[in-house]
């Protein structure tokens, strides 16, 4: 977990949230949502528990985000010494009120949705501070609780809207494949997602002893690992909408901002700087957005054209 560069705004608790990648951070649980109720029921979910999965995967997801920023004050007054608890303008008294009033947000949320949803919310939070309090000064591989975390998100929206059952008895699938796959696209890539933003960070990292990946092995061996993550990313995204038989409205979203999303990549390989891994890291969000979005269009579409369709007979 990295923070963000360009995300200035007036207000510095909005600017802990990472506006510029929110694209990314809302569509996600909308998709989660929108893809378990169509897997699980072939209909759209019911609007008032959407409306809250939204709200507390997003407060899910922006609570690691001011948490990071509260462990990684001595690296950002290197890295991005704007951002608000580095530059004082907030204290991190007031950055750890604000995580734990997102993650109550959340908390709250999971827990009417699903109880399900809730101990997937613990171990997701669990996992990420663990990274954000102890992993990154520990190891280069502080990478990979990040990306099992931030995976963990579409898993707890989909048990919101496709409940496994293991607390009001097990109808024998937990998680159906499209689940399964969108926890292993979303955990792979986001590896490839905070590395490219690590990499950008390198010399702070350096100088704080905090041996990441892009310390350890260099930002060269950093931008091939990611090319792989995201390849592994893109290709797990086919699979999710070939298993949940989504239509050619996602796949043509999905193959095209995939191919474009590897082209970055490569082009990270060809240029193996820090400033082009935080641009490769934004590019990671908008890729994330379109997916999302076109995954989100089309199973609107299917399921509004099914029940035109049945109007009809």
């Amino acid at each position: 977990m990295v923070s963000t560069a360009g995300s200035k705004t007036r207000n510095p608790y909005l600017e802990l949230l990472r506006p510029e990648i929110s694209d990314m951070d809302l569509a996600l649980p909308a998709a989660s949502a929108l893809l378990a109720s169509y897997i699980a029921m072939g209909a759209l979910p019911a609007l008032f528990p959407f409306i809250i999965a939204v709200i507390g995967g997003y407060a899910a997801i922006t609570s690691s985000y001011v948490y990071n920023d509260c462990c990684d004050i001595d690296i950002d007054q290197i890295n991005l010494p704007d951002r608000p608890i580095a530059s004082s303008t907030l204290s991190q008294k007031q950055g750890l009120g604000y995580a734990g009033f997102l993650a109550l947000i959340a908390s709250v949320a999971s827990f009417y949705l699903n109880p399900e949803s809730f101990v997937v919310l613990v171990i997701a939070v669990t996992t990420i501070s663990i990274y954000s309090r102890f992993a990154k000064r520990l190891t280069f591989l502080s990478f990979v609780p990040v990306g099992i975390a931030y995976g963990l998100v579409p898993v707890g929206i989909w048990l919101a809207f496709d409940p496994a059952g293991i607390l009001k008895g097990s109808d024998g699938v937990i998680l159906p494949l499209p689940g399964i796959f969108f926890f292993i696209m979303m955990c792979v890539a986001d590896w490839g997602f905070t590395l490219s933003g690590v990499a950008r960070d390198v010399e702070g990292d350096r100088a704080r002893g905090a041996p990441t990946f892009p310390v350890t092995f260099g930002v060269p061996a950093t931008s091939k690992f990611v090319t792989l993550c995201w390849f592994a990313g893109v290709a797990s995204s086919i699979i999710i909408g070939w298993t949940a038989h989504l239509g050619p409205l996602f796949f043509l979203g999905a193959i095209l901002a995939g191919l474009w999303m590897l082209y970055q990549s490569f082009d990270f390989i060809r240029n193996p700087t820090p400033k082009r891994g935080g641009q490769l890291f934004l590019q990671g969000s908008r890729y994330r957005g379109v997916m999302f979005g076109s995954l989100i269009i089309d199973v609107i579409l299917s399921i509004s054209f099914a029940e035109y369709v049945s109007i009809l007979w």
